[in-house]
């Protein structure tokens, strides 16, 4: 115990823990709970990847697909090469193990045989690595895009370096490609540490094209099978959301359904929006601010909070 401590209470007087007491209680509450959840109580090792883990993955392979702007601060350009090829290396292995884990979990609980995880991981790596230069090049026209779209901004460094949006769209499209490949757990631990970080929920399993740039950020939530077409643009609080969750006989939900929006390119909606369903908002349409929207819109719509209705291009007023 702490000096302070000691100087608080007194060496006489130091507060006491039962702490045996509680131990072999909450030993008792998590044996209880594992024999519900059919669990495997003789299992010795770490049975979930690790959040912290994952954490400095995707930190390190921040730094690998940028490294003179997210990378160690006295790294030289003539050593980035060596720096990426010994983050990359250290990165991918580790993510090896965390993907192992949640394969070996996921076989665990479907009481399927383990026989082949091994070399399955290996190849879910194998094809993330492969992808990371298609992914860099998508950040590429995602920071141009939040560049071109904010009169704020004063250069893409400055884009990379300070806007939330960037952070979370780097760690959706990391996220994303892990979602596909089989290991959801991994992509969606990814995905909660930018929406920590950041306060923008991206679910990994949402499609996003290229040149996305979400201004502000702050609130937005955009769920698991929303399709997000290029060149879009989203200010803070926007909800691209589920209108209802189907049941099956027993009451249950069913999971996996397309339940999100679909926004075609060159769409903006502002902030405070709500778009709930599995809707089409047509390409080049204009969603404004706090409107709430749980139908299909044409291409060219412009759709006003203010007037509850939208303009098609042949300018015929439809109510909402």
């Amino acid at each position: 115990m702490s000096s302070d401590t000691n100087d608080l209470f007194g060496e006489q007087q130091k507060p006491k823990w039962d702490l045996n007491a509680i131990v072999v209680d909450l030993r008792a509450q998590r044996e209880r709970w594992r024999s519900e959840q059919h669990r495997n109580l003789e299992f010795g090792g770490r049975e979930l990847p690790s959040r912290e883990a994952l954490r400095d993955i995707a930190d390190a392979l921040c730094g690998a697909l940028f490294p003179m702007r997210l990378g160690p601060p006295d790294l030289r350009q003539e050593t980035e090469d060596f720096y990426i090829g010994h983050t990359l290396d250290t990165a991918l292995t580790a993510l090896l193990e965390q993907v192992r884990l949640e394969l070996h979990y996921n076989s665990r609980h479907a009481t399927t045989v383990d026989e082949g995880i091994d070399q399955e991981a290996i190849t879910i790596v194998r094809k993330f690595a492969a992808q990371l230069g298609t992914i860099r090049g998508v950040l590429d026209s995602d920071i141009q895009a939040a560049y071109r779209g904010d009169p704020a901004a004063r250069s893409v460094d400055e884009v990379l370096l300070c806007y939330p949006g960037i952070i979370a769209i780097i760690h959706h499209r990391l996220a994303h490609v892990l979602y596909k490949l089989g290991v959801p757990l991994l992509a969606r631990i990814i995905a909660e540490r930018a929406h920590s970080e950041t306060g923008i929920d991206i679910h990994p399993g949402a499609k996003i094209g290229a040149g996305f740039f979400i201004d502000h950020g702050t609130g937005v939530v955009i769920g698991e099978t929303a399709e997000i077409g290029e060149r879009v643009r989203l200010y803070q609080a926007v909800t691209l959301g589920a209108k209802r969750f189907n049941t099956d006989a027993e009451g249950n939900l069913q999971k996996g359904q397309p339940r999100h929006p679909i926004v075609e390119n060159d769409v903006v909606i502002y902030a405070g929006a709500t778009v709930l369903g599995r809707i089409t908002i047509g390409h080049g349409s204009t969603i404004g601010g706090n409107v709430w929207l749980t139908r299909s819109v044409p291409p060219g719509s412009n759709v006003t909070q203010a007037n509850s209705q939208h303009e098609v291009p042949a300018k015929e007023n439809l109510s909402l």
